[in-house]
């Protein structure tokens, strides 16, 4: 009798043994599905491309918002028509006696006494320009030289070369066909009265610091800065101003570049060829 309740017991306790190792056969993660081909629910999401994720032909917002370079091709620096044309001693005008189609009159005393004409956008910005220095100062500003023709700088040039003989004249004057007055783009200015005109103490007046400073809001450069002779072949003359635009002017002036020459990476021109 005894013998049969061991039985019993050790069948039973065999039982218990089989349901525990069923129990935890069926409740331990399954290692295989790692190992072979089928991804799991986690790897095939983690294999799907994250959405920040963006084509790389796509420019970021930064990219896009960022202003492109100042563009030099706006214009020509060959067309004597054109705002930005260049000329020194290495770059005549083409054709050699070009004549502007659009001089304009200018309410702008002149130290000859008679009517100042320049192209319509110089006309307009220097009439502006001026009227503002007599708003801000009660001084004036009055015009040397405006616009020439091919025949009037033969007459200025030889009137240098007799007076100084050419080497000097070339350090002051433009050769016939050379000259930026020809263009209807280029002004002398002076005081009133006209105090150290076309000499470099005018850079020192009420005037020449106010268009030093000022000149460029209008458009206007100082075509022949103090220093650089050896890239524009022209003597320092503080009340030559060339009108550019406003654009150019401002590019040149918030850069540091003080001539076309440096800015459009031209050569250096301190000569005739």
């Amino acid at each position: 009798m005894r013998r049969r309740r061991i039985l019993v017991i050790a069948g039973a306790a065999v039982v218990v043994i089989a349901l525990v190792a069923g129990l935890i056969a069926a409740l331990a993660p399954k290692g295989d599905d790692t190992a072979s081909g089928t991804p799991s629910a986690s790897s095939s999401l983690s294999a799907k491309p994250s959405r920040s994720a963006s084509p790389s032909a796509t420019p970021s917002p930064s990219e896009s918002l960022t202003p492109p370079g100042f563009d030099k091709t706006q214009f020509s620096i060959d067309d004597p028509a054109s705002i930005w044309v260049v000329s020194d001693k290495l770059r005549p005008l083409n054709p050699v006696d070009y004549a502007p189609a659009d001089l304009k009159a200018m309410p702008i005393p002149t130290t000859w006494g008679a009517v100042p004409y320049l192209r319509q956008p110089a006309a307009d910005a220097l009439t502006a320009m001026t009227q503002q220095y007599t708003a801000e100062t009660g001084l004036s500003i009055q015009i040397q030289s405006d616009y020439r023709s091919y025949a009037s700088q033969v007459k200025v040039y030889n009137g240098w070369v007799a007076s100084k003989g050419q080497a000097a004249a070339d350090l002051t004057s433009a050769r016939p066909g050379f000259s930026e007055h020809q263009t209807g783009l280029a002004v002398d200015l002076v005081g009133v009265p006209a105090k150290c005109g076309l000499n470099a103490c005018f850079a020192d007046t009420p005037q020449g610091l106010w268009l030093a400073s000022n000149a460029y809001k209008w458009g206007f450069i100082l075509r022949y800065p103090q220093g650089l002779t050896p890239v524009t072949g022209f003597e320092f003359e503080p009340w030559h101003y060339r009108y550019v635009g406003v654009e150019l002017a401002t590019e040149m002036h918030d850069t540091g570049v003080q001539t076309l020459e440096q800015f459009f990476g031209l050569p250096a021109a301190p000569d005739y060829a």
